[in-house]
């Protein structure tokens, strides 16, 4: 299939969020500490996502992404700090939180007798959301799977079950939308289709927060990215911008294998491999 054959997505097809206390940040994460036992997980992480961008958060594996996108769900009470999403406090009222909260994991398991149509139905019956037939087939046709739809799940390409996991999470019209790495694995297509469909969440007023570990999607994708190392923040603001501050550091110059500095050279110049000394 050729990038001109995937189906285009349309802004307008996504509703817009309803408006937040605070019209310029959607997230905030303050002076956020997590400790799992004697291991300090995250120490001391800041940053904030705007309403309308989409904000990558880039680190080496163990850099504490997981433990950040779980306090922000409200799954592990944090040693200290805090974390608002839409200005609710996350720990003072986790419900009331979560509600402005859609999450895409990066592996999602379906109920395997079910439909698509189905599953769709079920997730919106967990949200308190009562879909009619056309409600349903609207969602699955704005994550172009509407021909999947008497088709069980586990039939589905990696990236059409991405697609699906992405139309679940955005069921209730959240503000804020969370995805854990949710590329990994897929074909060149499918990742581009992705993006597309990311992109028109964003420009329909959401705002997205994303792990990942790929510099062509944090590069491509992302309007802010913050790299993380240790459970700290080491650099936040645009690629283009984290680029320029960091290339004639003489670690990211070693890293380069060509003239040209990018965006992967100043994330391995700037942080250590796991196993390396703090």
């Amino acid at each position: 299939m050729t990038l001109s054959a995937l189906p285009t997505v349309d802004a307008r097809h996504f509703p817009s969020p309803a408006p937040t206390r605070d019209p310029a940040s959607v997230l905030d994460v303050d002076r956020l500490r997590v400790t799992y036992g004697a291991r300090v997980a995250v120490d001391g992480l800041s940053f904030s996502v705007r309403s309308g961008e989409i904000f990558g958060l880039l680190g080496p594996n163990g850099a504490g992404k997981t433990s950040t996108l779980s306090a922000i769900e409200g799954l592990i009470t944090p040693a200290s700090g805090v974390v608002h999403v839409v200005g609710i406090n996350v720990r003072e009222h986790p419900l009331e939180a979560r509600a402005n909260i859609g999450v895409q994991l990066q592996a999602t398991s379906f109920q395997k007798e079910l439909h698509v149509a189905e599953v769709i139905r079920l997730y919106a019956g967990l949200y308190g959301i009562l879909m009619t037939d056309a409600d349903v087939a609207a969602a699955l046709h704005r994550a172009g799977l509407e021909r999947f739809a008497k088709i069980q799940p586990g039939r589905l390409s990696g990236g059409e079950r991405q697609r699906l996991s992405l139309a679940i999470a955005t069921l209730h019209n959240p503000p804020l939308l969370l995805l854990d790495e949710p590329t990994t694995g897929l074909d060149p297509h499918a990742r581009r289709q992705f993006w597309t469909t990311i992109e028109a969440i964003r420009d329909s007023g959401r705002s997205v927060l994303l792990t990942t570990h790929s510099m062509e999607e944090a590069h491509g994708v992302c309007d802010r990215i913050a790299i993380i190392d240790h459970g700290r923040v080491i650099a936040t603001g645009s690629p283009e911008s984290i680029i320029e501050a960091n290339r004639d550091l003489p670690r990211v110059r070693a890293a380069a294998r060509k003239p040209e500095i990018t965006l992967e050279d100043v994330f391995i110049g700037l942080t250590e491999p796991i196993g390396s000394a703090a």
